[in-house]
């Protein structure tokens, strides 16, 4: 099979408004089916299982094989009689199926970014084996077998589908919107014209061998510290503060350096609450890894450190510093305070590792021009990139996110499946399952160790410190009023104290004039109840009052903020593809995605189209992080240093991968 090539655009067209549907056109979306086609499925599969002999097979009997061969090939497919054609898009390999397949189940599911980091990594492992199997040099990773067929590519197809297919079946099965998913994997089987009903694990055909490599990964990673047999949950973590209500003004806090979770209620306008978030996924740090080095500190792969800490004389500082960095953010979120930003490689990217020091490109390298400016409104800018690198409820989460852009790469017309930038150019399906193995093992590996960190540092979101610290005054004069050493630091035009002069008629805190003594911040003003055509905009609001700019029914992720998940996803993906590309520039130099007018979720806007654009793989992971500041999900240490874990987890995938691939792994 042949990759398509999608025009002659130098520009990486990842996506355009929305990219869960752009980017996935032509993927069916299965509806469930009907009672009366269930019910001939099911007396077709009953007759069918009727002929099946007992032994290892997925399900209680199995298919006897015959002796020797590819017996796969001489299975009758029910379909009344008929020859089964394959009805699938020629131009993307069976692995690509498989993971496009993963990431739409990823979309109908809860948001749990660990669970679905682990879950394409078993993928991609399980679609590795089978594909090593008919390679004489890589290494298997659960399954190390050779054989040899005269076919090798449809074997390969065959074992490969068989394998994600039960992988995917089993871990979505009992997921948010299973029903839909697993009927989605039957659907693609079928228009693979791979019959479901062959379940037997035994003997050497590519059926039996994909579904001995599904068996051995399901069973053999039950125990591996995610508690999948007791739903992912863990009894491990007690919150040490009681929860914030979101809908009521400030917080109390036992330890304002530690997490705290929220109350929400069950959508924006009702007074009904939900229960208060429970960490997610405390007990990660513990899971098996791909490449992870062991750990020094039980549960903690990579150390990077201690946070900034409220109290502590080194750090105390920087923590309010961080604190107002983000409200100093939020104000920058509407698109009438008339700044306009260049967001091109011209001027954003280019920044070294844990830095926010862009300072961009003097010409794109495919084309030899330089990077033509970008001016958009600074406040649809921050919106978008806020909007766009959210990865929650109903997305495919940061791991499915780096897969969607690795296979954009794929797709560009530029793109050349060169196994680290050089060699021969190599088919479609050796190209994706090594691709996945490489950049899944990084992002299963990235969430085992940012979790690890979340859960040894359980560290406070911007959310708790800016009520915490605005409830408690100002810190910055002990002259004036409403002092208090752990209150937030003033900075003019930033955080203010609302003064009788301040808040006069006509003033700019006038509608605070109740306020008096308390602690103002120029932020986004909150979430509007009519999110299509009203703008919230920015203006003058108590500190106890802030909130991120997000949906107001999910406001802040249920577990700690340092380190954060999206900056080491992202950053550990970035160093994957630039290894497996040979570069770390997308295709054509420039990799672009239209936010469309109009687009957003959260508010009205943006005002115009805003074209998101990125030179590298680091300038897209390095938005990603900052987009959470934007967003106010994170300080900027969860940021910078969870770039850093990422960027080890990264680079320690990559070397691990290229052993297999290489048979160098000593099996």
């Amino acid at each position: 099979m042949t990759q398509p090539q999608n025009g002659t655009s130098s520009t990486l067209p990842i996506g355009t408004a929305d990219r869960h549907s752009a980017a996935w056109d032509g993927v069916a979306r299965l509806e469930p089916m009907s009672s009366s086609a269930r019910l001939a499925t099911v007396v077709l599969l009953s007759l069918a299982l009727l002929a099946l002999a007992s032994g290892g097979a997925f399900g209680t009997s199995a298919r006897t094989e015959p002796p020797g061969g590819d017996a796969s090939s001489q299975a009758a497919v029910i379909d009344e009689g008929n020859a089964c054609v394959v009805s699938v898009d020629a131009g993307k390999s069976v692995a690509r199926l498989w993971n496009e397949a993963a990431l739409d189940a990823i979309r109908r599911s809860a948001p749990a970014p660990t669970i679905h980091a682990r879950n394409l990594f078993h993928l991609s492992a399980a679609m590795w084996d089978a594909w090593a199997a008919y390679d004489p040099l890589a290494d298997g990773l659960f399954v190390d077998e050779k054989y040899t067929r005269i076919d090798p590519e449809n074997a390969r197809d065959k074992a490969v589908s068989y394998a994600a297919y039960r992988v995917l079946s089993h871990r979505y099965q009992d997921a948010v919107g299973g029903v839909e998913s697993l009927h989605q994997f039957d659907e693609l089987m079928a228009a693979l014209c791979y019959p479901t009903v062959r379940t037997s694990t035994r003997g050497t055909s590519a059926a039996a061998l994909g579904n001995r490599i599904a068996r051995r990964i399901i069973d053999s990673t039950l125990d591996d510290g995610s508690l999948e047999s007791e739903g992912y949950a863990s009894d491990s973590y007690t919150p040490v503060n009681e929860p914030l209500v979101v809908q009521q003004p400030g917080t109390v806090m036992a330890d304002p350096n530690r997490w705290q979770p929220l109350v929400l209620t069950a959508d924006g306008d009702s007074e009904e609450p939900v229960p208060a978030q429970r960490f997610l996924s405390p007990q990660w740090g513990y899971v098996e890894g791909f490449a992870l080095p062991e750990a020094l500190t039980p549960g903690m792969p990579f150390d990077p450190g201690t946070p900034p800490y409220l109290h502590d004389p080194a750090t105390d500082a920087e923590y309010k510093a961080e604190a107002v960095e983000v409200v100093r953010y939020s104000s920058m979120l509407d698109p009438r305070d008339g700044v306009a930003i260049d967001i091109s490689p011209a001027s954003f990217g280019n920044a070294p590792l844990s830095t926010n020091s862009w300072t961009g490109y003097r010409y794109n390298p495919a084309t030899g021009e330089p990077y033509a400016p970008v001016l958009v409104p600074r406040g649809d800018y921050g919106r978008a990139i806020a909007e766009f690198w959210a990865d929650g409820p109903h997305s495919e989460t940061p791991p499915g996110h780096w897969n969607t852009l690795a296979n954009a790469v794929v797709d560009h017309p530029a793109f050349e499946a060169r196994i680290g930038g050089k060699g021969p150019v190599v088919d479609p399906l050796e190209w994706d399952v090594k691709l996945y193995l490489a950049l899944n093992g990084a992002m299963h590996d990235a969430a085992v160790a940012a979790w690890g960190v979340k859960a040894h540092y359980d560290y406070v979101r911007p959310i708790s410190m800016i009520r915490y610290m605005g409830g408690l005054g100002q810190s910055s004069d002990p002259d004036l009023p409403s002092y208090h050493p752990d209150g937030l630091p003033l900075s003019e035009g930033e955080v203010e104290l609302v003064t009788a002069a301040s808040s006069a008629p006509g003033e700019r805190h006038a509608h605070l004039a109740e306020h008096v003594g308390e602690i103002a911040v120029r932020a986004w003003t909150g979430n509007p109840g009519d999110t299509v055509d009203t703008l919230a905009g920015v203006g003058w609001i108590r500190a106890v009052e802030w909130v991120p700019y997000q949906l107001s029914t999910f406001v802040t992720p249920s577990f700690a903020g340092y380190v954060s998940g999206h900056s080491t996803f992202s950053r550990a993906a970035a160093e994957v593809l630039t290894a497996m590309t040979g570069t770390p520039f997308f295709p054509g130099g420039l990799a672009a995605w239209t936010v469309p007018a109009g687009s957003f979720l959260f508010e009205a806007g943006p005002s115009l189209d805003v074209p998101l654009q990125w030179a590298t793989y680091y300038d897209a992971a390095d938005q990603a992080g900052i987009s959470r500041l934007y967003g106010g999900i994170h300080v900027k240490a969860d940021d910078l240093r969870g770039r850093h874990v990422g960027s080890l987890c990264g680079l320690d995938a990559w070397a691990t991968a290229q052993r297999y691939f290489e048979g160098r792994t000593g099996r």
